[in-house]
């Protein structure tokens, strides 16, 4: 399950967060300086439950269930625990806080043209693609969870699942 896991990251999360981000300071000319304390600040707070959120919801994933977040190894069975009981993409919000961190603690507007263009990429691949997979391998469990849970803005209680 390990080497799985280590993979996934590697693939997934890292070229968003790491990657990705590489390429765009690089190709911006961006310019590596100490940043104004607020940001750096405000940036650190993110980053921390960013973190904490993402090595989360990959343990729900892992325990519950017995799959990883890629594509290739979804869970086998649906997950909705935790931060999965307020919003339906508890793993791709913690993605965006990180990223939004990033473009704070580098000051980089070019990072958050990425954070731009990957939750809007997610607004569109969700609901076309991956809710449809998740439909057909859940059923009634996910339309039921899909109903009462939001995709992107937390509930204010946990749902729980009768």
């Amino acid at each position: 399950m390990l080497w799985r896991w280590i993979k996934t990251v590697i693939l997934l999360p890292f070229t968003v967060l790491v990657v990705i981000p590489a390429a765009v300071l690089y190709f911006s000319d961006y310019d590596l300086k100490m940043q104004d304390t607020f940001f750096v600040i405000i940036g650190t707070f993110l980053l921390i439950p960013g973190l904490f959120l993402a090595g989360w919801t990959m343990r729900l994933f892992a325990e519950i269930g017995k799959g990883t977040a890629a594509p290739w190894d979804p869970p086998k069975k649906l997950v909705v625990a935790g931060p999965y009981c307020y919003v339906r993409n508890p793993m791709i919000t913690s993605v965006l806080i990180m990223l939004i961190a990033e473009s704070l603690l580098l000051g980089s507007w070019c990072i958050f043209g990425w954070f731009i263009v990957f939750f809007l990429g997610n607004t569109v691949y969700f609901p076309f693609f991956e809710e449809k997979d998740l439909e057909k391998r859940f059923g009634d469990d996910y339309l039921q969870y899909k109903r009462n849970v939001p995709r992107w803005t937390p509930r204010l209680s946990a749902w729980k699942q009768k």
